[in-house]
């Protein structure tokens, strides 16, 4: 790079000016700072009066001097022209030229815009053919020496390097991957059996992953129920006025749980008794007269037949003055709702108040989607993994599978599902989690598109 004419210190500082630049371009952080720093700050190294920066698929990017360039100024069409003009005459990617080198039309513009002497430099495309991708132009009054004209080329390059290093790639992510395994130095497919081909391999390896067997597995919302609860209904209509037990509380047989309002009912047994009390006056009464009077005696058949209705009444009543006082019928835990609720609420005969269950007598109960009805015979594994305890599953064999799906409280349609527990469980009744029910052993590609081919089969009605 080293001219006639020029001492060492200038040329030694020339160098130092093309380092500086270098590092200046690594280190810019988009193609607009590049693009500035290429048109202003080269007059580090030569001086010159402008310069323009020029891409072919997008025309005049910059000038040196403006912040911003405007495309439709007419100096930036005639520019334009100028480069496009370059790029078909020669293909040499380094040159000087003035306006005998340009067509008439284009030459009559340059007294106008441009000093006498210009430097062309461009770029090839990345297939380096010999369209140019880019150009960049500097102008001046005075000739382009040769060695401003190597210096100018060598920084021109350096710049390039870095602008193609700052644009988005192109290339797919999976070409790149693929690209891995298919280096230039491998053979060609040619030279390789079609064992050794890579898509031959990756294939094989493809089809006997797929064809891997797994569990076919599905998940359900479950909880632990118990497995044989005593329901207790309300024995006859009326209000509940107190609650002996609370909820979740371990009662004993014959313990009292809860009782109906009794005011009502002692007050019919009451009248019932009173009504009785009548009407046994009353047949004492005929009774007496028949001895006297033959005409009172057909009243004694009817007047003993109301004294054993109204006895019936007072038995009736008696009964269901019994029946307020409801008893635990054996032994375990009371499991109902917040009693608050119950207070002062009428119910009526038969309707589920509470439920007594053994603590060590629990199962799984489960709710199966109906997109997920696998065939699961009776004793498939079931495991339950609850949300207070999510790392220990609960073991169980199914038991059964309701036939008929139900709805559930969210709107969703399920099966309901019984489990077995293998072995006593600490957990409580009431806790719930996902259930995982495995089915039979099925490919790993089936396993995969199980649900997308159900969701393709339903979206296209097949």
């Amino acid at each position: 790079m080293q001219e006639s004419g020029k001492n060492t210190p200038e040329v030694i500082q020339q160098l130092a000016d093309v380092l500086d630049l270098s590092r200046r371009a690594r280190l810019a952080g988009d193609m607009s700072e590049l693009e500035f720093l290429l048109v202003n700050d080269s007059h580090a190294l030569v001086h010159y009066r402008q310069a323009a920066f020029w891409l072919a698929h997008s025309g005049l990017r910059t000038l040196s001097g403006l912040v911003q360039l405007e495309a439709n100024a007419p100096y930036a069409l005639w520019l334009k022209q100028v480069c496009q003009q370059l790029v078909s005459q020669v293909a040499q990617p380094t040159r000087t030229f003035d306006a005998s080198d340009l067509p008439l039309e284009l030459s009559q513009g340059w007294q106008e815009w441009w000093p006498a002497h210009a430097f062309w430099l461009s770029w090839p495309d990345k297939d380096q053919t010999s369209t140019a991708a880019a150009g960049l132009i500097f102008v001046r009054d005075v000739p382009w020496t040769p060695h401003e004209q190597a210096l100018l080329r060598e920084w021109a390059d350096i710049w390039w390097h870095a602008y193609r290093a700052l644009q988005p790639s192109t290339i797919p992510p999976w070409y790149r991957i693929a690209g891995r395994f298919t280096k230039r130095d491998r053979p060609t497919a040619d030279d390789r059996r079609w064992w050794q081909r890579p898509t031959v391999r990756w294939t094989a390896l493809a089809c006997v992953v797929l064809a891997f067997p797994v569990r076919l597995t599905v998940l359900a919302p479950g909880e632990l129920v118990p497995a044989h609860p005593v329901v207790i209904r309300a024995p006859l209509d009326g209000v509940v006025d107190v609650f002996h037990v609370q909820p979740n509380q371990t009662v004993i047989k014959s313990q009292p749980l809860f009782g109906f309002d009794e005011a009502l009912i002692q007050s019919r047994l009451d009248v019932a008794a009173q009504t009785l009390s009548t009407a046994e006056t009353d047949y004492r009464q005929t009774s007496q007269q028949a001895l006297v009077d033959a005409k009172s005696r057909p009243q004694l058949a009817l007047l003993l037949g109301k004294i054993e209705e109204k006895r019936a009444e007072v038995v009736f009543f008696r009964e269901q003055l019994t029946r307020a006082r409801v008893l635990a019928p054996q032994d375990g835990v009371a499991l109902f709702d917040d009693p608050t609720e119950w207070i002062g609420k009428p119910v009526a005969v038969g309707e589920r108040i509470m439920r007594i269950a053994d603590p060590q007598d629990t199962e799984i109960e489960a709710w199966l989607p109906i997109s997920d009805a696998i065939a699961l015979p009776n004793g498939t594994p079931v495991s339950l993994y609850l949300n207070a305890s999510p790392l220990f599953a609960v073991s169980a064999k199914l038991r059964y599978i309701a036939h008929d799906a139900v709805q559930r409280p969210d709107g969703s349609f399920a099966y309901r599902v019984r489990a077995t527990i293998d072995a006593p469980t600490a957990h409580r009744v009431g806790l719930k989690g996902t259930a995982k029910l495995q089915g039979p052993w099925v490919p790993l590609a089936y396993w995969v598109l199980r649900r997308p081919l159900a969701a393709a089969r339903t979206a296209l009605g097949l």
